[in-house]
């Protein structure tokens, strides 16, 4: 399930406590994984916040690159594993256990392999250098991931346990010590396998496009968590230069190679997994809808659905319930949120049989006190074999000003039936062949992009929307 206003939404202090919910931690079963973390397999808590892209041919050609990269690396024991996860979102990320992942918004705005594998490199010397394992030791939290907290109120966010115990997947943020290490181990590792490092440079200058460009998709979280500092590309252009000099040869960019490679991989959100629009949420794969409150914040994981009140003063959560009888989930619901004397009464929320659920949550709020720390109206609602639970949740004796949202959410749980609806597709990476003689403004106008986009497919293309295409050049463009 994926947002497009906000996709970046993905851990959060609550997903802790609800994932384990009747044993289901996904909205989406294609995107559901169970794989341990050992060996070269990624982290299941990564896969709920992100996704897994189902790419055999990027799949393989990371492996292939990380692989070989590892081992010239200066640590080839400590690199795992590299998994592209499938988030629009454009970043790149080494967690502590020797993984590295790549979002396929990261891998769409490449514009050529040797960009590819100096960002490698450069979360390889992560790895290498053991920065996670550092930052874990001095308990950093993680990266701007972890939103949900930064939404709700401290009362409220306190609901589960602090964020730091979601922090295990590893989305570090490092200081400029950390960084400036990287890149040079990025360079150093990117060339030895034949690519030029100063690709990673010019990519820099990508990132920092789209950070200011307020028309962008997506906005980067890589800067977030690899703080940027004005002389880092001179720094890596000049570390690179180095490296070209003492390799003695030419080292490849591979332009072409690699945008035949992402053809065709999807771009920006995909409606196919949930989307907001007009203060409603569709999800077009389990063809139901429920009303957004307006004006509230909304954000979306494979694992779950969000939606905080402006001010942070409560928050509903979709999240699956399992696949058992409706009273088994609501009891297991009712356990898992440690309700004190909750109140269960059954319904019918049109056509679906349901189970509400009302009462108080106890736990040691921040001083350490054992007390109520939220007030919940909660909903499990059973869609044929399959069960959800529409969590309610605000702060203690508040429920007489947020229940009426609560239920006025869930009353609006219901079949999807609309077909442009129901038939909304993401839209794809397109490579395109240029004409002599054409701007990139007037090669994108050719395909359908409108003006205000141009700028938007200039970042995407590495290029400002005046440069001249030379005849034969590709170039993407997006589309359904």
């Amino acid at each position: 399930m994926h947002t497009p206003t906000s996709r970046s939404f993905r851990a959060s202090a609550l997903l802790a406590l609800l994932l384990p919910l009747a044993g289901a931690t996904s909205l989406d079963s294609r995107r559901a994984t169970s794989a341990p973390v050992q060996g070269a397999n990624p982290d299941p808590q990564v896969i709920a916040q992100f996704g897994l892209l189902e790419s055999t041919t990027l799949q393989r050609y990371i492996d292939e690159k990380g692989m070989q990269m590892g081992r010239v690396s200066d640590r080839p024991a400590d690199v795992k594993g590299f998994t592209v996860v499938d988030s629009p979102i454009i970043n790149a990320f080494a967690t502590p256990d020797g993984h590295v992942y790549f979002t396929r918004g990261i891998m769409a705005h490449f514009n050529n392999e040797a960009q590819f594998a100096g960002v490698l490199g450069h979360e390889i010397g992560h790895i290498t250098a053991r920065h996670g394992q550092k930052q874990q030791t001095r308990s950093t939290i993680a990266n701007g991931a972890l939103l949900l907290g930064s939404l709700l109120s401290k009362r409220v966010a306190s609901i589960a346990q602090p964020a730091a115990q979601v922090v295990g997947i590893g989305l570090l943020k490092y200081g400029r010590d950390d960084e400036t290490e990287s890149d040079g181990l990025g360079v150093k590792y990117s060339s030895k396998i034949g690519y030029d490092p100063a690709s990673m440079a010019d990519f820099f200058l990508t990132l920092q496009r789209t950070e200011q460009s307020s028309g962008a998709a997506t906005v980067p979280t890589f800067l977030s968590s690899h703080p940027n500092s004005a002389d880092r590309y001179e720094r890596v252009k000049g570390l690179a230069a180095q490296a070209e000099k003492q390799a003695g040869r030419q080292l490849l960019v591979n332009h072409d190679q690699y945008l035949r490679l992402i053809e065709g991989l999807p771009y920006g959100e995909d409606p196919r997994q949930g989307f907001v629009e007009g203060n409603a949420f569709y999800h077009p794969d389990l063809k139901f809808q429920f009303p957004v409150p307006s004006g509230w914040k909304s954000q979306n994981s494979p694992s779950q659905f969000q939606m905080a009140e402006p001010n942070g003063k409560a928050v509903i959560i979709l999240i699956p319930a399992g696949t058992g009888t409706l009273d088994a989930a609501a009891q297991s619901l009712a356990q898992q949120l440690k309700l004190q004397s909750p109140q269960a009464s059954r319904t019918t929320i049109n056509g679906f049989p349901a189970i509400s659920i009302q009462g108080d949550q106890v736990g040691q709020d921040q001083s350490g006190q054992q007390g109520i720390t939220a007030s919940t109206l909660s909903y499990v609602i059973q869609d044929g074999k399959t069960l959800y639970a529409l969590v309610g949740l605000c702060g203690p004796q508040t429920l007489n000003t947020y229940g009426s949202t609560f239920q006025q959410v869930a009353n609006g749980f219901a079949r999807l039936t609309d077909a442009s609806k129901l038939n909304r597709q993401s839209e794809k990476v397109r490579i395109k062949t240029a004409k002599a003689g054409q701007t990139l403004a007037q090669a994108l106008s050719a395909n359908g992009i409108p003006a205000k986009r141009h700028e938007e497919l200039a970042i995407l293309n590495g290029m400002k929307t005046t440069d001249k295409l030379s005849a034969g050049m590709l170039y993407k463009v997006v589309g359904k």
